[in-house]
């Protein structure tokens, strides 16, 4: 683990606020570590900037309190939501060193695609879901990405509209279409 550390893995700021102990057993840490070595550290690399994983392992209090899937990955540890550090200023760094003139939605959303267009091409993930997109475009808010250490990984591309229920499924050339355009 390069990156990546448990401890980044398990953090969560709903846990903290809701008073939640989110702690993983130790297969819950092996399938992090297995996330991690195989997506988000080769991932991390190749992008070449740092990546936020804005929730990791959820135990199922913590899951059930951010309305999870019933059978999430995250509660086995083999599931990261994670975004390009640029997508997401904090009160610290507002604009995260970057002038705020220069910058567009779409400037932040496009690193994610890109983060996305990188996992996909490397085809080593179980799931990637791409949250909150447009209509008609795959600029998504945040990636869920899951390896699965344990059995066969699906290479499942899916994407979720915001404001739509339900999922919709994505082909690879989608995807590379979207983002060299």
């Amino acid at each position: 683990m390069r990156y990546f550390t448990i401890s980044e893995m398990l953090r969560s700021d709903t846990a903290l606020k809701m008073g939640i102990w989110n702690g993983a057993n130790l297969e819950h840490e092996e399938n992090m570590r297995a996330l991690v070595e195989n997506v988000l550290d080769p991932l991390r690399e190749r992008y070449g900037h740092p990546i936020y994983v804005s929730s990791g392992y959820r135990c199922p209090k913590l899951n059930n309190a951010v309305n999870g899937a019933i059978n999430s990955q995250h509660m086995r540890g083999e599931a990261a939501d994670i975004h390009a550090r640029l997508t997401m200023p904090t009160p610290q760094t507002p604009h995260c060193g970057l002038d705020p003139q220069s910058l567009t939605p779409y400037d932040f959303t496009n690193e994610n695609l890109k983060l996305a267009q990188m996992i996909a091409e490397a085809g080593n993930f179980d799931q990637m879901i791409l949250e909150e997109v447009g209509e008609w475009d795959l600029n998504p808010r945040w990636i869920h990405v899951s390896y699965k250490r344990n059995g066969w990984n699906r290479k499942q591309i899916l994407k979720k509209i915001a404001g739509k229920p339900g999922y919709v499924w994505v082909t690879i050339e989608e995807l590379k279409k979207s983002v060299n355009r």
